[in-house]
């Protein structure tokens, strides 16, 4: 039976599909997803993450690790407070020695969000020198704040080696006139991060399954008429009534505007048919990261001949480069194994194979065959979190987007997601 538009109703929104259905929150849309990770796994993870960091401190002969990106303090002390805001304006920080205490700096008036985390030894309250807070007095305050990290390290620091993950030039310049010398924090931190616990993967389990009822909600408004933002704000809601955090992208088109890709959602009204495409980039409950893609038609009818090829070449992308990853395989190795993207798709490539996750986009990062030329080496480990990326599109198509969540075992790749893929 053909609809009015000339699109075959079969699959249309009158059948719906119960696998994807039975990701919705069973509680509806009265109560959040309630968390069952018991506090002990939290705390395991919590220390786990820590010990992590001191552990690549002492292996590169760092006296102490200094942060100011939300992200690696939430790694380091499960410490959260206004992530988004502080990511623009770095105005609190956490400072770690390989042997002695760790001290938060919160921000002044909130250093009681802090309570009962167990890896802080001591809170401290923030010494900001934000040209918006301190005007024509940045200068001294900078400098009270560089005397006060340098009696803390002095005292308890092991050399002068300080590793930073994000700092401006100026308080830079007043840690190394105190004799100083910077590492880059930012590296040790993610190479610290990419190798998770089981506990942390359990965590990042929840993170998911609440981004596939935010998913399932998205597909449920996925009907003509409906907004681009619309449909992306049913991730938005089930992710903060749920206790997540933020959305990293607003990465959501439909139809025409799905190519080219990384054009954000907007008051686009989706038509029957069109292809709408998605990457979640959710940062969810307990920090961690749901980086998870997937394609469908607007009002769930059957794809047309173009967007059916399109689909299936991204499935074949996305389930050989899964078959293909093992422990101890090097980034050349799966770059030689991996799926080749046909020419005509080329020009519209994702540039990334696949990616670390962990509480976001993290190293390592493997380049699409044809630009691996200008990748870093490394090799898979096992226990990292990868992503397995495919955007398929051509001239004038819409493009597909896919991508799924594995953790490195022993035997492989094993998926973290189940959302299902579209039947084609």
């Amino acid at each position: 039976m053909l609809l009015s538009d000339g699109i075959s109703d079969q699959g249309s929104s009158v059948f719906k599909d119960e696998r994807k259905q039975a990701y919705l929150n069973p509680a509806g849309a009265d109560r959040p997803l309630i968390s069952p990770i018991p506090l002990q796994t939290l705390d395991t993870a919590r220390r786990y993450r820590l010990n992590r960091l001191r552990s690549k401190m002492r292996e590169w002969d760092c006296s102490a690790l200094l942060l100011y990106d939300p992200v690696n303090i939430r790694y380091a002390f499960d410490s959260s407070n206004m992530s988004i805001w502080t990511m623009h304006n770095p105005s609190r920080y956490a400072l770690i020695l390989a042997d002695g205490p760790a001290i938060m700096f919160e921000f002044e008036g909130a250093e009681h969000v802090n309570d009962g985390l167990p890896g802080i030894d001591e809170i401290r309250t923030s010494k900001s020198f934000l040209f918006f807070t301190s005007g024509n007095l940045v200068e001294q305050r900078m400098q009270d704040w560089a005397d006060e990290i340098a009696d803390i390290l002095t005292s308890h620091g092991r050399n002068k080696r300080l590793a930073v993950d994000r700092l401006e030039p100026a308080p830079a310049s007043e840690l190394r006139k105190r004799g100083f010398q910077l590492l880059d924090g930012q590296e040790l931190a993610e190479r610290a991060r990419s190798i998770k616990s089981p506990e942390e993967i359990e965590l990042m389990r929840w993170t998911i399954r609440v981004c596939e009822a935010g998913m399932a909600r998205m597909y449920e408004m996925s009907e003509p008429g409906r907004t681009e933002r619309e449909i992306w704000a049913e991730l938005h809601f089930e992710n903060a009534r749920s206790g997540g955090e933020w959305l990293e992208t607003k990465l959501l088109t439909a139809g025409p505007r799905t190519n080219p890709w990384y054009q954000e959602c907007s008051d686009y009204v989706t038509k029957r048919g069109e292809m709408i495409s998605f990457d979640t980039d959710m940062i969810g409950p307990y920090g961690y990261c749901a980086d998870l893609s997937r394609s469908w038609t607007c009002g769930h009818v059957a794809m047309n001949d173009r967007q059916r090829e399109l689909y299936s070449a991204a499935r074949d992308q996305i389930e050989h480069n899964l078959s293909i990853i093992r422990p101890g395989m090097t980034f050349v190795e799966f770059n030689e194994r991996s799926w080749r993207i046909p020419e005509k798709y080329q020009p519209y490539r994702y540039t990334l194979a696949v990616h670390g996750t962990g509480m976001a986009d993290e190293w390592p990062g493997i380049l699409l065959h044809p630009d691996f030329d200008q990748n870093f080496g490394g090799f898979i480990e096992e226990n990292m979190v990868l992503n397995v990326e495919s955007l398929i599109a051509e001239a004038g198509s819409e493009s597909i987007k896919l991508e799924t969540q594995v953790l490195v075992t022993s035997r492989g790749a094993e998926r973290l997601d189940s959302f299902p893929w579209e039947n084609i």
